[in-house]
């Protein structure tokens, strides 16, 4: 098991930028391939971005292609977003999520994550 906190959400303009953080507690963190997941009022949670236990294969959704970068640090057991260019529909509650093994077929899917974060909420204003 692995506890995950994110942090960095908050009020942006259109255009904007922000970073969100995901602390990971224990020492596991490089075991588990990392995602973000988004879910805006009255919509399902979506895929956001994924990245594999050491890095080397990263995924995108095709709405953030290009605007968000997905990193993590596994010496600080932490996961990033990276998010520019930002739109009022990228408005929602962030959650970093966490598998402890999922084919890349699967990384998409909420289903093929065992832990998660509380959330944090990331409002991009007009």
């Amino acid at each position: 098991q692995v506890q995950l906190v994110e942090s960095g959400g908050g009020l942006v303009q259109a255009g904007g930028s922000l970073r969100l953080s995901c602390a990971a507690s224990g020492r596991t963190f490089r075991s588990y391939d990392m995602a973000w997941f988004r879910q805006a009022p009255g919509k399902e949670r979506e895929f956001v971005s994924a990245i594999r236990k050491n890095g080397g294969s990263i995924y995108y959704a095709d709405s953030v292609k290009g605007r968000f970068t997905i990193s993590r640090d596994n010496t600080r057991s932490t996961l990033f977003l990276q998010k520019n260019s930002l739109m009022p529909e990228d408005t929602a509650v962030y959650y970093c999520a966490a598998s402890a093994s999922a084919i890349t077929s699967t990384l998409g899917r909420s289903a093929s994550y065992q832990n998660w974060g509380p959330g944090t909420q990331v409002t991009v204003s007009a």
